[in-house]
Order: C-alpha cells, then structure tokens, then sequence
C-alpha cells in the first residue's frame, strides 16, 4: 500500500481555499476513483493525468487508486488541479518522496503529453495558500510572473511534469521548448473591457497616462470635464445626459486617465479579480491602473453582476472593481439588471447566491451613466425635429428608476458642442496629466482628514459621520436642508451633497466645505442652477 499527499486551491469567487489532495493505493483490480465534490472539468482530470504521468516515463501504478479531495465539503472546478493529483500519485508509487509534496501547493494543467499549462485564478489561489502558511508552491511557468507577486512564497515554475520528477528527486532537469504564448483573455469577457483600458496594455503607471486618450481632445464641454474631476477626485457616480455626438462617451473613456494609479493593495485586489476571469494580457501580471469595464447595453443580469453555471464568476461590476464602470445608453439596459446595480453602489461588493454556493465578489466601482434626453436624441435640440410622443419620452426616462438616480452624485447635462468649440476658437482644455495633477492633490488631502478611519475617498464616508465628526462652515447647509425639506432631496441624497460638497473643498484646498461648495454640490446633484457652477467661476 502506498500513501501520500499534495495540496492545491480551490477558488470558491475570488477567495481561495487550500484542498489537501490524498492519493491511496491498495491491491485489487486497477481503476481510478476521484472523491470530494469534484466537477465535471476535475472529474476528467483522471484520464489527463494517467496519460501526463505515462508520457513523461514514469509507470502508472496497477493497482486500485482513490484520490481524495479535502475538505470535501468545498465545491472543486477546473483544471487546475491536475498538477497536485499527479503529484499525489507518484508519491503514493514512490517514484518521487512522499515527504518532498506533504507542504507543496501545486497548481496548473496537465496536457495529454506532460505539457503544463496556465490557468485562471493563479494570483488569489498563491494568496490564500500563503495566509495558511504554505511557502513553497508550483505554478506553470507562463504563470510564474503572477504568482511571484506575493511575498514571501517561493515560486517554481514549471513547463511539464518531466521537470517536476526531475526537481522532486533530484535528477537532471530536462530541457523543454518554450511553452506556448499565452492565449489572448477569454473572449466571452474581454469584450467587457476595451483594450488597453485599465489592464495595463500601451498604458503608462502614472496619473493621466492614458496614452491616445486624453482630457484635452474633448471639445468644449468645461461643466462636463469640471464634473468629471470632481467624480475622480472623491470616486462620485455621475450621469451624463445629452444628445448623440455630445462627447459622453468621449468623456468617460479619459475618466480614468484622470484618476490615481492603483496602490498595491488595491493592485493586487483588481489583479486577483482579472486573473479569475482570466482577462489579464500576456505578459503583464499587476494591473496597476484602474480598469475601465464597458458592457454593452444587452447584457444579462450575470454578465453584470455576476454568474453563471456552477459557483459565480466575477462580472462587470467586480471587473470594474477601483476603476471605472460605464453603461453607455443606460436607459436602453433592461430596468432589472440596471437596478440590481443599487446593492453594490452602497456597499461596494456584490453577493451572489446560486445553488452551487453563495459567493461574495469586490464591486467598488465609479460608475457612469450615459443617456438621450429621447428614444430619437433630439428632444433638447431646437429646431432638431424630435417626433417622440410626450408619453414616449417619459418611459424612456423613467428606465433609470428613482432608487437608482439617487444613489448618483452627479447629474451633468451635456451640451452640443459649438462650432467654436469643435473649430478649436476656443483654445484647446488641459490635459489629463493636468487635471490629474489636482485629482491627486484632492484625494491626498482627503486621506489626511480620513486618516485613522477606514475610508480613503469622500464616496466612502457615512452620511452619519459626515454630519458628526466634521464641521461645514456656519450656515453652508441653509440650502440644502431648504431643499431637503421641499422635498427636492431625499435624506440619502442630502448625503451625497454633503461628500460632493468635501469634495469641492478639497479641489480648491479648503479645510472644510462653505456655503459655495454646498451650493455647486447641490447643482451638481439636482441640475437645478444657482449660480455656483463649476464653469461659472466656482472652479476648483
């Protein structure tokens, strides 16, 4: 009889489990029994692994094999198993030490002729094996880069099962070609994301270095850009309304460009949830930059929030986690999956539960929304002839449903753009590097109100806490509370003016909100003017 053991990870959303894999021989008729919740994709793991193990040389064992999969409790998928089973058998036929995989994590696929492979979810599973203690694990080579990024874990990366005997007793390690290039992200989610937006691609580390996209192509439209700061200054939800050819979408692609660059934590936090969806391009392990996530306007409600068969995967909102999420035509979504955005624009996570298990994704996102005044686009267009019936336009304005416009920050009407504008009269705006500039000056100034607290941006903090801990200048909130009491503001919404308002302050350098920073919150909030516009001389 022969008994021996490997580990792996399980990723149950993107948090990892650590699976202990038992491999037990005992006489009798040869077969080979896998235990423990595994799905379809392990199941078959059994006939790649026996072909793997025979094809780099070593004997399959002919007796009766179980593996076992512990916790058995925990669902298993995928292929990225096959690495720590093969491993797990030849320790129980002793072809390699038992005692040299007790504490070795192993992770990856097995092709038919010993190739390993790369697969999904290397970043989160290395993590979770680290937090229980694990130094020691092996990865494909071609993921080697990723798993490298967590510290203090020793990283072998490995082309075939050949090398992996060979390291395990000491042998000659044997030459391999150069693996395969890595395969482009899986094409039924890149589509989420525009390439090079937010996952590294032809993007530089630095605020505003979005190279191609940037602040000052965008003609005329200085309310919409000065909105557009504030939304990246204190991370508010913005909605964009205007007619076709406005510039909404040129607006919120640059947003991003105008935002910080990840921290470290929050790097490997986005990095975990792409390599689970398995969008990160080749070649570049740390998304340091915050990703921009685009679904179109026909998406289900799992490609949004997340799904599908088996446990959840990550959709649009968690790939948009600290970066940027932009329903471009929002009122052509269908209402139920736009309103099963408002649970993760307040907690800023979404939890999805389906029979296979209930699993809880990151959702941090600044989201923007684009909209026509109209099904046709020329209702405010004088002399555009709109030909929408009045009860026409009112259904299609009333797709964003009142629960979900509340919860944004910012409602900005954009204008159509001049023919000054668009002929450049006007001189050309700043940049991306120059907002970004102030972007990052705002934010660091919030992070030292906020130090101490566990929020960082104003988005974050607590209506309660804004109201208690920090004090307005006297007599800033006559205003809103006049409005709250009309009616013209609900009491979530005096709240969103209140961190508008911290915002402003902050992108002009004062300590504390006064009366014309509430009042730009408030025009900001409820496309009421009064005045106090950004464009009007109320700039930050």
């Amino acid at each position: 009889m022969g008994f021996a053991r490997a580990c792996s990870v399980a990723l149950v959303g993107v948090d990892g489990v650590v699976v202990e894999v038992q491999a037990d021989l005992e006489p009798g008729v040869a077969a080979f029994t896998l235990v423990g919740l595994p799905d379809k994709t392990l199941v078959e793991s059994r006939d790649r692994v026996r072909a793997a193990v025979v094809n780099s040389g070593a004997a399959w064992p002919q007796k009766k094999l179980t593996v076992g999969l512990s916790p058995a409790s925990v669902p298993k998928g995928g292929s990225g198993f096959d690495l720590a089973v093969a491993a797990a058998v030849l320790g129980a036929a002793e072809v390699v030490d038992p005692g040299a995989i007790t504490d070795l994590v192993l992770i990856g696929e097995l092709g038919l002729d010993g190739r390993v492979r790369p697969v999904r979810g290397i970043l989160p599973a290395v993590l979770a094996a680290a937090e229980a203690g694990y130094r020691q694990v092996v990865v494909p080579q071609q993921c080697a880069a990723e798993a490298t990024l967590v510290p203090d874990v020793s990283v072998l990366g490995v082309r075939s099962l050949r090398q992996l005997i060979a390291v395990l007793t000491d042998g000659a390690v044997p030459e391999e070609e150069p693996p395969d290039p890595p395969g482009r992200p899986d094409p039924m989610l890149a589509g989420l994301v525009l390439p090079g937006a937010g996952l590294g691609t032809g993007l530089s580390s630095t605020p505003g270095g979005w190279e191609g996209l940037d602040l000052a192509d965008v003609a005329g439209q200085r309310p919409a850009r000065r909105g557009l700061e504030v939304a990246a200054a204190g991370g508010h939800h913005i909605l964009l309304s205007g007619p076709p050819g406005a510039g909404k979408t040129l607006l919120a692609e640059r947003l991003p460009g105008i935002m910080p660059p990840l921290t470290r934590q929050e790097s490997l936090e986005v990095t975990a949830v792409h390599s689970v969806a398995g969008i990160l391009p080749p070649g570049e392990p740390l998304v340091t930059v915050p990703p921009y996530c685009a679904p179109h306007h026909s998406a289900t409600m799992q490609a949004l929030v997340g799904g599908g068969s088996g446990l959840p995967r990550p959709g649009a909102v968690s790939l948009a986690h600290k970066g940027v999420l932009f329903l471009d035509e929002a009122p052509e979504f269908r209402p139920q999956v736009l309103d099963a955005l408002r649970q993760p624009l307040e907690s800023g996570h979404i939890v999805v539960a389906r029979a296979a298990g209930v699993v809880r994704l990151p959702a941090r996102f600044l989201m923007v929304l684009a909209a026509n005044p109209c099904p046709c686009g020329r209702h405010t267009l004088h002399g555009a002839g709109c030909d929408c019936a009045p009860s026409s336009i009112r259904r299609y304005q009333a797709r964003l449903s009142g629960p979900l416009l509340d919860r944004v920050d910012l409602r900005i009407e954009v204008e159509p753009v001049t023919r000054s504008d668009l002929l450049g009269h006007g001189g050309r705006g700043e940049t991306s590097a120059t907002v970004a500039g102030r972007v990052v000056e705002a934010r660091a100034r919030a992070a030292r109100r906020l130090d101490g607290t566990p929020w960082r941006i104003n988005s974050e903090v607590p209506g309660r806490e804004l109201r208690t801990r920090w004090q307005l200048a006297p007599g800033a909130l006559a205003q809103a509370e006049r409005d709250l009491e009309r009616g013209l503001l609900t009491a979530r919404g005096l709240d969103r003016v209140l961190r508008v308002a911290w915002t402003v302050a902050d992108l002009r350098g004062r300590d504390r909100p006064e009366a014309l920073d509430v009042a730009v919150a408030l025009e900001l909030r409820t496309g009421i003017a009064r005045g106090a516009t950004l464009a009007a001389g109320a700039e930050p």
